[in-house]
C-alpha cells in the first residue's frame, strides 16, 4: 500500500554561502525559493544563524513576503531570533542547537538539559500562533520531552545515518524515534545530509511527514540547474513512498 505525500521543504541557506563568498547580491536565496516551489517544493526552510554566515535579516523579511508555500525559520534561541519570529510570523519556527564555531548543525538539540528554555520559546512562539518544532537526535528521551514541552513537531536529525552508510543502527534509531513521536500526537520531519542517493530509507519511513534537504539539492544544482535538482529529489521521495510495503 502506497505511503501518504510526503512534503518537501528545500532549505536554501548554501545559495546565500555562495553569495556571502563575495559578499554582493547574487546569486539571490530569494530568487532561488521561488524556483524550488515551481520544482514541486511544499515550503522553503532557512536557518537565519547568529553570526550571519550565510542567511542574512533582510532575506529572511524578503521570504516571509514572497513565499507562496510555506516558510520554515530555523533559528538558535535566543531572545533576539525570537522577537524576529514574532514579528515576521513564519508558519513554522524550528529550533535548533547552533554553535559559533561549528561549520554545520552537528547535532540535536539537547531538550533534556535545556527544558526550561526549551518550554519558555515554545510557549511564546505559540502564542502568536506559530506552529513549533525540535530539531533533535532520535532519541526516546528527547523525542518524550519534545512532546512535554508542548513542541507541534520535532525534526529527526539525520545526520549519524547520513554519514554511516551501510549501518543499519542509525535508520532503526529514525524508525523508532519517529514511531514513538507519531504515537504521542507530535508532528514526525527529518533532515540533515540527506541526498538523492540516500534519501530513499528515511522516505520510506511511514510516520515521517516532511523532509528537509538543502546542501545537497543547492550542490546538485551546480551541474543539472535547481529546478532539476529539486524535481530530482522529489522523485526519489515519491518512488519511495509509493513502493509497496509488506
Amino acid at each position: 500500500m502506497a505511503l501518504p505525500y510526503q512534503r518537501l521543504y528545500v532549505n536554501i541557506d548554501h545559495v546565500a554561502t555562495l553569495r556571502q563568498a563575495r559578499r554582493g547580491s547574487t546569486p539571490d536565496p530569494v530568487a532561488a525559493a521561488t524556483v524550488c516551489e515551481g520544482a514541486g517544493a511544499d515550503g522553503i526552510t532557512a536557518h537565519l544563524r547568529e553570526d550571519r554566515r550565510h542567511i542574512q535579516d533582510d532575506d529572511i523579511t524578503r521570504l516571509a513576503a514572497t513565499v507562496t508555500t510555506l516558510l520554515n525559520l530555523e533559528c538558535a534561541i535566543t531572545d533576539d531570533m525570537l522577537r524576529l519570529a514574532e514579528t515576521l510570523r513564519p508558519a513554522q519556527v524550528t529550533l535548533v542547537p547552533e554553535r559559533r564555531e561549528e561549520i554545520t548543525t552537528e547535532g540535536g538539540l539537547d531538550v533534556v538539559r535545556h527544558e526550561t528554555a526549551v518550554r519558555a520559546a515554545v510557549t511564546r512562539l505559540q502564542q502568536v500562533g506559530i506552529r513549533t518544532s525540535l530539531f533533535i537526535d532520535p532519541d526516546e528521551a528527547a523525542v518524550r520531552l519534545s512532546q512535554a514541552v508542548g513542541a507541534d513537531a520535532i525534526e529527526l536529525h539525520t545526520g549519524t545515518y547520513a554519514h554511516h552508510p551501510g549501518s543499519a543502527a542509525p535508520l532503526q534509531a529514525l524508525r523508532s524515534a519517529a514511531a514513538l513521536g507519531a504515537a504521542l500526537g507530535l508532528a514526525v520531519h527529518a533532515g540533515h545530509g540527506l541526498s538523492v542517493d540516500n534519501v530513499g530509507p528515511v522516505a520510506a519511513i511511514p510516520e515521517i511527514e516532511e523532509l528537509n534537504i538543502g546542501h545537497a539539492i543547492v550542490g546538485r544544482a551546480i551541474f543539472i540547474g535547481l529546478d532539476a535538482a529539486v524535481r530530482e529529489v522529489r522523485e526519489a521521495m515519491d518512488e519511495a513512498r509509493e513502493a509497496d510495503r509488506f
